[in-house]
């Protein structure tokens, strides 16, 4: 990803594009050939919008957005349903089938949610619309990226604009500063920093793995420190030319493997919801804590200036991206509308919004004011990572099936129910089906 330098763009509200629409294989996911874009012109309107932004800081800035929105188009009421986001990636697909359908919904960028949604023709593009806002004035073409596919469905990473992100992510290393004198500043001074906990009596690491999905984080930490980004590029965007079935992830498998076998995770942790596990931390409970910087604002309530985030140590890859992007649904009676709530809660003005509820903005980050303390550790963490364009994407876009197969192999390899060896074979069949040798 490119460093993140966002022009500041005014609200275009009286701007019309007018361009062919475009459609998509089932031919019920086209734009208008004609877009407009003063908002307040459009009548009175209720939208549906469906979000997973449920926890502290991200409630607080999605509560703030709209109420900013409303006051300044009173003609657009919003209706929000707010799910976690588990629960939004399972009844999101449903919903996206059925008549009553929301007008704008957040929904996971890989193939196994926006990726379908593409090729069943259930998200509208938004091109029109960003070329009439300027959004790529806004947002740089590395972070749009990550919201694009091929009218089909099956290329990731270009074609077509499907949605807009709020925040920037990057999953990395919570301490406590309470118990990390000093920061681990090499990989083997990080597993040091677990072995010393340990002893000491402490859990070295804080892990709920009952929803599957957080171990994808952990094992990507581990992945990043033995396997070339490119590599992982590859993998993750499920693009041809690389394997799972290689010594440097077979070393990742089996590093994480001996951290299960030196008691480096709390006990029960592939029984321990993700929420679970974190609150804990939360509480004093546990050393280190491998997650995203989305839990920022909750970290920070609950432990103050005791709390730390640092990049996993040794300059290697780090996974990361986008927080879920903002789409808008074939079924919308409203899409103007919809496109101007997405213009509202991704524009300059909204970016100090989601960094005054301890959250870290995608755009203009580079020109905002954290606080002292974790915001400050997470806005400098995630611009590094940036400007070295170190950011590599997370391991369940690659295929259709990829976040349960992995999800699932990753149980398994946890549990010691299968070895490296056939955790690999599993995420090597899934991948091969779908990107070919």
């Amino acid at each position: 990803m490119k460093k993140t330098i966002i022009a500041a763009v005014a609200l275009a509200l009286t701007a019309t594009a007018c361009t062919p629409g475009s459609g998509s294989p089932s031919g019920g996911a086209s734009a208008p050939s004609t877009v407009k874009t003063d908002a307040a012109a459009l009548g009175q309107v209720e939208l549906t919008v469906w979000d997973q932004e449920v926890r502290g800081g991200q409630a607080a800035q999605m509560a703030a957005q709209i109420k900013g929105f409303e006051a300044k188009y009173p003609n657009i009421k919003i209706k929000r349903v707010s799910r976690s986001f588990d629960d939004l990636k399972t009844t999101l697909r449903l919903a996206l089938s059925g008549n009553d359908a929301p007008d704008v919904v957040q929904a996971n960028n890989g193939r196994s949610d926006m990726g379908e949604f593409v090729k069943a023709g259930q998200l509208v593009p938004l091109d029109k619309w960003a070329e009439a806002y300027k959004w790529g004035d806004r947002y740089p073409a590395s972070v749009l990226q990550y919201s694009r596919y091929s009218a089909d469905g099956k290329t990731f990473g270009e074609g077509n604009l499907y949605g807009m992100p709020q925040v920037g992510e990057v999953v990395g290393l919570y301490y406590n500063k309470t118990k990390v004198a000093t920061p681990p500043t090499s990989w083997a001074d990080f597993e040091e920093a677990l072995a010393k906990a340990k002893a000491a009596g402490d859990v070295p690491l804080q892990f709920g793995n009952l929803d599957k999905w957080p171990a994808i984080h952990v094992f990507g930490t581990v992945q990043d420190q033995f396997v070339p980004a490119d590599q992982i590029t590859k993998l993750a965007f499920g693009r041809p030319g690389a394997s799972w079935k290689s010594p440097e992830n077979q070393k990742a498998a089996e590093t994480l493997v001996s951290w299960v076998d030196k008691g480096y995770f709390n006990s029960g942790f592939n029984g321990q919801g993700y929420d679970p596990a974190w609150q804990d931390f939360g509480k004093g409970k546990g050393t280190f804590l491998i997650a995203g910087t989305w839990l920022q604002a909750d970290l920070q309530k609950a432990l103050g200036d005791k709390v730390g985030f640092m990049l996993p140590p040794g300059g290697k890859p780090v996974t990361g991206g986008t927080g879920l992007p903002f789409a808008i649904t074939n079924k919308s009676k409203n899409p103007d509308a919809a496109a101007a709530y997405i213009n509202y809660i991704t524009s300059p003005d909204a970016m100090k919004v989601l960094t005054s509820t301890g959250n870290l903005p995608i755009a203009d980050t580079a020109a905002q004011q954290p606080p002292a303390g974790l915001a400050g550790d997470i806005f400098k963490s995630f611009g590094g990572a940036v400007s070295s364009e170190s950011l590599v994407p997370y391991l369940d876009y690659a295929t259709p099936t990829m976040y349960d197969t992995i999800g699932a192999a990753l149980q398994d390899l946890l549990a010691k129910k299968a070895t490296p060896q056939q955790f690999l074979d599993k995420l090597e069949t899934d991948y091969s089906k779908f990107a070919g040798k």
